[in-house]
């Protein structure tokens, strides 16, 4: 393998592993009651493990075609990424600050936060699910509930906003786009021995 392939390789590795702590910083982050510096520390994580996920993800699809949706989708994710980090520490500083007494204004801040952070992973996840349409290693399945989960995504925050969906009666998707996304980091892990070939000039 030459120069150029190994590196293709590295960042898919890389990108695994930053999707796999990605995948367990944010649920712990939001539902895992835990010390403040704690739940700050992984909310900081988070983001930058967010995009070198995808930046990895994007690598392993142009592996089998160049695709301008993978690398738009793993540009957007990385933004995303960022506006959630943005949004927890923002509402832990403030809870830190007022405790119990939260005012609606200062609550409206990150919950604007919140839904330009769910505009970008559900676009984002949208176009990530369809670069994988002719991906031998994802293909329809993670295709078409991708696209459907992060459209529908982006139709509930937009329908409710600025109430979250879940406040409004409908369902909240957060944990189902999560639980695509550690489909997907698996899938990138069992996909290593696949990349090595393409990487080399061949196809398994």
């Amino acid at each position: 393998m030459d120069e150029p392939g190994r590196v293709e390789v590295q960042w898919i590795r890389v990108g695994a592993v930053a999707g796999l702590w990605a995948c367990v910083a944010y649920p712990a982050a939001v539902f895992v009651p835990l010390p403040l510096g704690v739940s700050a520390a992984l909310a900081a994580s988070f983001g930058p493990a967010l995009a070198l996920g995808c930046v990895g993800l994007w690598r392993l699809i142009r592996l089998n075609h160049r695709s301008v949706a993978a690398g738009a989708a793993a540009g957007l994710n990385a933004l995303g990424g960022a506006l959630f980090t943005a949004m927890a520490l923002v509402q832990m500083a403030i809870g830190a600050a007022t405790g119990d007494r939260t005012e609606r204004p200062l609550q409206a801040i990150w919950l604007g936060l919140d839904v330009a952070w769910d505009a970008y992973i559900g676009l984002g996840t949208v176009l990530f699910a369809l670069s994988m349409l002719r991906h031998p290693r994802f293909g329809r399945v993670f295709a078409a509930s991708g696209a459907a989960v992060g459209f529908t995504l982006l139709l509930f925050n937009l329908y409710t906003f600025p109430t979250p969906p879940a406040n409004a009666g409908l369902l909240d998707l957060g944990p189902v786009v999560g639980l695509w996304y550690l489909a997907v980091t698996m899938q990138m892990w069992r996909s290593l021995r696949w990349a090595h070939a393409a990487a080399s000039g061949g196809r398994t």
